[in-house]
Formats: C-alpha cells, structure tokens, sequence
C-alpha cells in the first residue's frame, strides 16, 4: 500500500495520482505511486513535491524501451508521460515542431506528413514516445544520413530534480548555461532530468525513394560491398546489413527527386552486382531490432563491419548492423553464453574504438554479465549526474556506473 501522505501531497498538484499496480514494476522494481501529469506546470510541481519528500522518480513514456538497461535501486513514483501529448507548435515555413515528451512518434510523423514534411528519426518501436526516444537515444536507419536524438533536437525543456523548469536550445525563452540539453539528455535514461517538450530540426518528405538489395555471401564480401556504396557518390540516406538468416543482405536507402533516385538505383545496383534488386518496399527486416532473448547493442564503424560479422558468425545470433556505426545483435543464449559472446565483441571491436552494450536481457543474464562495459568518460559523467540531481533521486541505478 502506497504510503498516504505522499499520496495527498501529490494529489494536490496533479490532478491523476493513484497507487501503482503490480504489473507496473520498472525490471521488477515495484513503484509505489503513479502520477500523471497533464501540462509542464503540473509535472514541475510533481517532482517538487517528489522532491521535498526524498521520492525516488522514474519516468515513464510508451513503455517500449522501459526494460532497457538496468533495474532503478527503487521508484516510489512513477512519471508517466502520456498526458504530455499535444504538438505545441509546427513552424512548417522554419521546417521546425515543437512538441510535448508524451506523443507517440507516430501520431507526430502523422501531423508532420499532412505538411509534406518529416522527422528524419525513424523509431524502431511503435509507440516509442518523444520523450522516450530521446531519453534512451534510439534511432533507425535513417541515422546515418540525418543522425540520431542528438543531432535532430534542437531545443528541449526539462523538469529538474527539484521541481525547476529548465529550457535550452531554439523556440524556448530561458537557457541553462553552458549546457546543451538536447545532447546531455539524449541517451540519459531519465537519470538528469524530466523531459517535458522537444524541439526538432525537420526535412521534407522525399519525393521518390527507391530499396537496392543483394545476398553478400560471407563478411569480407558484405564489407567491400558497403565501402563501394559509401565511397560512390550515391549518398544513401540508409545503409544497412542483415545477418539473422542463413546469409547476409545488404539494403540500401536512396531518397530524392524520381530522376535523381533512379539514376543512384540504377548505379547502386551496378556497384553491388548482376543480383542486385532494386524495389519500392523495404525488405522486410528493414529497421526492425533482431529477434533474441537478450539484444546487444554495438558501435561498430564501417570498418569493423567483417571482424563484427566474424565474431558474431560462430554463435547463434541476429545481426543488423547500420552504416552510421551502430547495430544490434540478437542472442537466445543463457548468462554464460552472453558474457563469452560480450567478451569477445568488446575485444574485437576495441581495435576499432567501437564497443557492446546490453539493452535489454533475462534477469539472470543482467545480473551476471557487465551490461554497460568499460566507459573512459565514467568520472565526468557522475560530476553531470552530482549537479543535476545531486541527492540521486531520478531513475536511480538505472545507467552506466550506478548512476
């Protein structure tokens, strides 16, 4: 049972408090409150009260991403974000939105598109939130063209631990100096701050598109493939590799005026070979995470891509690797198998100053395995984490180095 008192006090300020069930629990970690917000002013005055009363806040969006990295120490109240879901402003002529952290990616790529226009920041997850893809980072293929969270965010406002309203960036009034929000939050997991609005750089809606594919027959094949691509001058806006069936395939995205895309089709598909297939319809592993109990995340340059592929070759795992430098390798095995497969990956691709990350995995294999890996950046990191929250109250433990 909820504790009464917090409960009044939060009632008081918001008008949609209630304990929390159960089934509620962050990576098993049961919350005991849940406070919903409905404007930025109601979620400054929740975390002030949180704050006077030493309550541990984890923020909540669509839940897509909410098993990603590690269980918080506790949550006495859960944020949830979906009240938050208005557009607060579309400057379609300054191709810029400004919108609350709650909205559904998708409900937003809907109102964008009514103005032929786009957030060049394909989600994997449907009904991934603003809030949350910002807060864990994500992005789909479109990163290599356009970047991720970091690159797209061009103004954010958040709420502080302590209840106060902090703006950075452009469409906004008032600045936290000598920070820019939009890249200390992305990839943060709620461990600064509450995300409330975002402010987005936005591009047009191309008007062709055109999917080249081929079948790579082993890594060393699948890598000259995608330095060919890249040296060209066909400037994909994706790029892509599969590696979840009995071979490798490669994708590449070209995007533009219907001239201009089949020409670059056409010269893409010279660059792969006589098997390549050129298509309007994506294939069907195109941004979507591979299949396994436990997913890994890798940064791993174009380079890295053949020792990637080799490692991964010998156990049984999905493989999508983008061209920008990340991917993600699906694993069905049992904790001791993980660790070997992150032990190996991490040594690999240290040589490429890439790494591996667990995002999400089984209980046992969380508890057992490094899930972060080693970080030079760790003690800067907790200094940000000291100023921003200072008493370590938001999504406590949750990221890298117990922060």
């Amino acid at each position: 049972m909820a504790p009464k008192e917090p409960l009044d006090a939060l009632a008081k300020v918001c008008a949609d408090v209630r304990p929390a069930e159960p089934a509620e629990g962050v990576l098993g970690v049961a919350p005991g409150l849940v406070a919903a917000p409905a404007t930025v002013a109601e979620a400054a005055e929740v975390m002030s009260v949180a704050a006077e009363r030493g309550l541990a806040v984890v923020p909540r969006g669509g839940e897509t991403r909410l098993d990603w990295g590690l269980p918080p120490r506790r949550c006495d109240l859960l944020l949830d974000t979906s009240r938050l879901d208005r557009v607060i402003e579309h400057a379609a002529g300054d191709l810029v939105v400004k919108a609350e952290a709650g909205l559904p990616m998708e409900r937003l790529a809907e109102i964008l598109a009514e103005r032929g226009q786009r957030l060049s920041l394909d989600a994997p997850l449907p009904g991934s939130t603003v809030g949350g893809t910002i807060a864990t980072g994500a992005a789909g293929p479109l990163r290599l063209l356009y970047g991720s969270p970091r690159d797209l965010v061009i103004g954010l406002t958040i709420v502080r631990a302590d209840g106060r309203v902090a703006h950075s960036g452009g469409k906004v009034v008032k600045n936290v100096a000598g920070y820019d929000l939009g890249r200390l939050f992305s990839g943060s997991y709620g461990t600064l701050g509450l995300i409330v609005e975002a402010a987005f750089r936005l591009h047009p809606v191309p008007a062709a598109h055109a999917y080249v594919t081929v079948r790579a027959a082993d890594a060393g094949l699948a890598h000259e493939a995608v330095q060919a691509v890249l040296h060209s001058p066909a400037a994909p806006s994706a790029l892509e590799c599969d590696a979840s069936g009995d071979g490798l395939t490669l994708g590449v995205l070209l995007e533009g005026v219907p001239d201009g895309v089949a020409a670059r089709a056409t010269h893409v598909a010279d660059l792969l070979g006589a098997d390549a297939h050129i298509s309007q319809e994506p294939p069907p592993w195109w941004g979507a995470y591979p299949d396994g109990t436990t997913l890994i995340e890798v940064t791993a340059p174009p380079t890295a891509l053949r020792p990637l592929l080799s490692e991964l070759a010998t156990v049984p795992a999905a493989v999508r690797w983008s061209a920008a430098g990340r991917g993600y390798a699906g694993l069905a095995g049992d904790a001791a198998e993980v660790a070997e497969t992150l032990a190996r990956l991490r040594s690999a691709l240290a040589r490429h100053h890439g790494g591996a990350v667990v995002r999400y995995a089984p209980e046992g294999v969380r508890a057992s395995d490094d899930v972060w890996g080693p970080l030079p950046a760790l003690t800067l990191m907790r200094r940000v984490k000291d100023q921003f929250d200072p008493d370590h109250r938001l999504s406590p433990g949750r990221f890298v180095g117990g922060i």
